[in-house]
């Protein structure tokens, strides 16, 4: 077998010793890259930071902890966020957040009100809460990973993260591979048929708790809607900080729409149309220039009709009968 590179390129070759199972008896060594982690945003917890790249399918928190603690002990080791993780941290919603309008968001981001202060951050809090009570019950018990995903692993300080990279080395050197998932059989829910069964049992879970998520989101949601209203309707016509007022669609009671003023012009134009219709007739004097109308349009009809028929009789010519 030939030996590993303990580099490739920036990362740091780490392989890990995979135990053989039911569905497969025989020990598999899988490769685990690391490097220090350099995001194109950097942030405060780079320096003790790794990246982590081809992570396993089943890779878990507590996995990764298990790993870090063989390789340089316990207590370096303080949170994993994987790839799928951090996408649904940047691009995830709240179902709730659908009640905001987008405009009264950016009036507010505009008007300078997102400021933290202790009252907002224990709203915040709550409204965590009111979320995650409002959610639906999960059907997996255990997520999985994809084939070759990534994740960063943040350690205690600097030095455990220089630390990490020295054991890797060794341990590809010695050939004394870590053993993955050492000690985590009982920490974490088992894959395979076990993990399938679980997820037919939680794909019906009990109606009185899937009623009880609609209600808190269905009473969430009113309530944040009329927040939301209030604070279109607040910050209105209200001066920012240079003085500018910002313009909105709508008047100060109601927004109104583009299709609403549509449908309003067309009932005033019917109702215009109406009320002349019926004022025709009213007096003689127009009863006498309709009926006037009406001949002369008659008389100029049958002129046409006969100057038609003269023309039809010229150039048919005149009817010889065979003999």
């Amino acid at each position: 077998m030939p030996s590993t590179p303990p580099t490739l390129g920036d990362f740091t070759v780490l392989p890990i010793s995979i135990p053989p199972l039911p569905s497969f008896p025989k020990p598999t060594i899988h490769y685990l890259y690391l490097r220090r982690n350099t995001p194109k945003i950097p942030t405060p917890t780079d320096s003790r930071s790794l990246f982590l790249n081809n992570c396993p399918v089943d890779s878990t928190d507590i996995h990764l902890r298990s790993l870090f603690a063989s390789l340089v002990g316990p207590g370096r080791f303080e949170s994993a966020t994987f790839e799928d993780e951090r996408k649904d941290t940047a691009h995830k919603l709240s179902p709730l957040d659908a009640a905001v309008p987008v405009n009264a968001v950016h009036l507010l981001r505009a008007h300078g009100s997102t400021k933290k202060r202790k009252r907002e951050e224990e709203e915040d809090a709550e409204r965590s809460k009111e979320d995650e009570a409002a959610r639906l019950p999960s059907t997996w018990t255990r997520p999985l990973r994809r084939s070759g995903s990534t994740a960063v692993v943040l350690l205690a300080d600097e030095k455990s993260v220089e630390q990490v990279l020295k054991a890797c080395a060794k341990a590809s050197k010695t050939k004394k591979y870590p053993e993955w998932g050492a000690g985590v059989a009982d920490k974490v829910p088992a894959l395979g048929s076990v993990w399938v069964k679980q997820h037919n049992r939680l794909c019906y879970p009990d109606p009185a708790t899937l009623q009880q998520a609609v209600d808190a989101f269905s009473a969430v949601f009113a309530r944040r809607e009329k927040e939301a209203a209030e604070i279109s309707k607040r910050l209105r016509n209200e001066p920012d900080e240079d003085g500018f007022v910002t313009v909105t669609r709508g008047g100060r009671n109601t927004p109104a729409s583009r299709s609403e003023a549509e449908e309003a012009r067309k009932k005033m134009i019917e109702r215009a149309e109406k009320k002349r219709q019926e004022m025709e007739g009213l007096y003689r004097f127009q009863l006498r220039e309709k009926q006037k109308e009406e001949q002369e349009e008659l008389l100029m009809r049958f002129e046409d009709d006969r100057k038609k028929l003269e023309a039809m009789r010229m150039k048919r010519g005149k009817f010889v009968p065979e003999a």
